[in-house]
């Protein structure tokens, strides 16, 4: 994959838009660094297998002494970091690749070395000055000290905009911080990157140590799953916070808060890929040795359609989400709808499929000594995680429909600025799609063997336009507040999306492998054709009001404030 400017893909499908010279072919991943990538993944395996147990981690609360600086030493606390300051200098595709097998090992694991490096201390590598970098990164790389994301707060969660916690600039260059933190990943650690209000009505990151006068750390939360990853309640009591510690510049702190989230969940992405290959190894073990009624499970035919949509979609899933980890590596800087994308369906699929390999174990499934309950109780945050799936939507869509707005005569000077702030749009995408050539009618890419996913596909990209230019044409600014149109908007596009990863990646597979494709053509053939019938669900019915005699419900029991039927 070549270098592209920083324009999104994503935004050019809302306009009709294929940019194949994106996404064709398929990213490819280089082969020293897959070795690389290999060999750090058998360390951690090894270091996993004989010196980490999850349910004694969980049991615990907390990860054993000296676990920290075992991890730094293993190499995976800088993964994406310059080897320069002791990272392993990977791209967003081997970080990502490293993310899959930390979550088959334990999903604790993964969100506290997520937090970490994914959103902790990566407005350090982003935004940091190089004297930030080298006084920092080393010891978190090494495991000497951990980070965390101080953005949410008891009144702001999704709404992050609003946030309370106010920063007061000193003569001095410093910052007064006053206010509180809730729900913070490594709540205790010894770097915690923060956000707060100035009183001029902007933003500022700062860089807040945990030894800092007035820094009050509170209980750890007890929650449902995770139960290892220190969520801590912060208080901010007049922390001085000097000049050198401030990360950019203020007015920055918001977009850099967003773009933080924007690479950060793609690691979600990619754990949820190895997330959903434990479920599946899970499942297949379970069915093929199980028996009942004189064969194995895996005869039945409910069994088989259970596990042959397991694979489909996590082929799919991994399609998505390594699509976009290589336009990250090829250059382009608008990811911000892939990585939603690849977020909400990542982590809705591994609850979707976590339940139903739940339902293949049956009773064995609900024993506390067996996997699956674990699992479960583990990953029913990871659609609320940064950024809930609903509001991420939102995202998708208002960003979308922004750009085609951009573009409509009539509409030129549409403007979705106060909900599309609060959930962080800042790239141009127009800006960015003059820099290149006009984009083909049709995925003309494609291997013959995928010719009709392809068309319908194309079609499809054309039908998201056409809603689009409809929504805005008939509701204007109103149009946020149709927010059942506006999620199958999302929708759709997050499968328009996953339909081209898939076509891309099988085409690039049967073009260069050798040994031939097995089974992926048939698989991405099934993958593509159920995503399609659901772009046209969606995009069929996005301006109808079916759902509003449910308002009238929901309305009438807020009123009553309780049920209050019974029979």
């Amino acid at each position: 994959m070549t270098e592209h400017s920083s324009a999104s893909f994503a935004k050019g499908l809302f306009l009709g838009e294929i940019h194949e010279d994106m996404v064709f072919p398929y990213p490819r991943f280089d082969p020293d660094e897959r070795a690389r990538v290999e060999q750090i993944a058998k360390r951690f395996h090894d270091w996993a297998d004989e010196s980490y147990d999850q349910y004694e981690v969980e049991s615990a609360g907390r990860l054993p002494e000296g676990t920290w600086r075992e991890l730094g030493e293993l190499g995976v606390l800088g993964l994406y970091v310059d080897e320069e300051y002791g990272g392993q200098g990977l791209t967003q595709t081997g970080y990502s690749k490293v993310f899959e097998h930390i979550q088959v090992a334990d999903s604790t694991l993964a969100v506290v070395l997520g937090v970490h490096q994914s959103i902790g201390f990566k407005g350090i590598v982003m935004y940091g000055s190089d004297e930030q970098k080298e006084r920092f990164l080393p010891d978190l790389i090494a495991g000497r000290k951990r980070a965390g994301f101080a953005l949410t707060e008891p009144n702001a969660g999704s709404d992050a905009y609003h946030i309370e916690t106010t920063a007061t600039l000193q003569p001095d260059g410093s910052y007064v911080l006053n206010g509180e933190k809730r729900w913070i990943g490594n709540g205790s650690g010894e770097v915690l990157t923060t956000f707060a209000r100035t009183p001029q009505g902007g933003h500022v990151a700062l860089i807040v140590e945990g030894d800092m006068d007035g820094v009050e750390v509170g209980r750890s939360y007890e929650t449902m799953g995770l139960q290892a990853n220190d969520l801590r309640h912060l208080y901010f009591r007049g922390v001085r916070v000097p000049a050198e510690n401030v990360l950019g510049e203020e007015g920055q702190g918001f977009r850099i808060a967003t773009g933080i989230l924007n690479t950060g969940r793609m690691s979600l992405g990619s754990g949820a890929v190895g997330g959903a290959r434990v479920l599946l190894d899970l499942g297949v073990k379970h069915v093929t040795q199980r028996e009942q009624f004189g064969q194995p499970l895996a005869e039945f035919a409910l069994v088989k359609e259970k596990i042959g949509w397991l694979a489909s979609y996590t082929y799919g899933l991994e399609a998505m989400t390594y699509l976009t980890t290589g336009l990250v590596d090829a250059g382009v800087e608008d990811i911000a709808l892939e990585s939603a994308m690849v977020k909400v369906a990542g982590t809705e699929f591994l609850w979707y499929a976590a339940n139903r390999v739940f339902q293949l174990a049956g009773g064995r499934a609900y024993m506390k000594d067996e996997p699956f309950e674990k699992i479960i109780r583990d990953i029913r945050v990871f659609p609320i995680f940064e950024g809930a799936n609903d509001v991420l939507r939102l995202f998708v869509a208002l960003n979308g429909l922004e750009t085609v707005g951009e573009e409509l005569e009539e509409l030129k000077s549409f403007d979705l600025t106060e909900p599309i702030r609060s959930l962080g749009v800042y790239a141009d995408y127009l800006g960015g799609r003059l820099k290149r050539r006009a984009a083909p009618d049709r995925l003309s890419k494609a291997c013959d063997d995928l010719e009709e996913e392809a068309k319908r596909c194309t079609d499809q990209v054309v039908a998201l336009r056409n809603a689009s230019e409809r929504l805005l044409r008939t509701y204007g600014r109103d149009v946020q507040q149709r927010q059942a149109s506006l999620k199958r908007l999302a929708d759709a596009t997050a499968d328009i999306y996953a339909q081209i990863a898939t076509i891309s990646r099988v085409s690039d597979v049967i073009e260069t492998s050798d040994a031939g494709f097995g089974d992926e053509l048939m698989i991405a053939k099934v993958f593509c054709a159920r995503a399609a019938d659901r772009v046209d669900r969606a995009l069929g019915n996005a301006e109808a009001s079916d759902v509003e005699p449910f308002f009238a419900i929901a309305e009438a029991l807020y009123a009553r404030d309780e049920y209050a039927h019974s029979i």
